[in-house]
């Protein structure tokens, strides 16, 4: 999976094990255009995770053989973040290339 650099890279610690979780800067792409991300992405990731909601609209996602994953929360913070990992981890187990899986914080039950 790839980070986009939008995320807190500190969420990458929050992923489960099973889970090769690899920064938009760690695989040298950083400043890459949205296209040209995901053109070098699919090649080498199954997932690209970001907070990006523009990519949907900007790219044609059913060309590429990725799924993107994006996280909808407060902020772009690990705080903020951190709490949607175990809906991230939920929607991995069943994402398909060229899908786009939105994830935002579930309604507060405990009101």
């Amino acid at each position: 999976m790839l980070l986009d650099e939008n995320v807190d890279r500190r969420l990458k610690r929050d992923f489960a094990e099973e889970h090769e979780v690899v920064t938009v800067a760690e695989a040298g792409w950083a400043g890459k255009s949205n296209g040209e991300l995901l053109r070098l992405a699919e090649q080498r990731f199954d997932v690209l995770l970001s907070t990006d909601k523009g990519i949907p609209y900007q790219q044609n996602l059913s060309r590429f053989y990725l799924a993107v994953v994006l996280l909808r929360a407060e902020s772009n913070a690990r705080e903020h973040l951190a709490p949607l990992m175990d809906q991230v981890d939920t929607a991995l187990a069943s994402v398909e290339p060229g899908t786009v899986v939105r994830i935002t914080p579930k309604p507060d039950t405990q009101r």
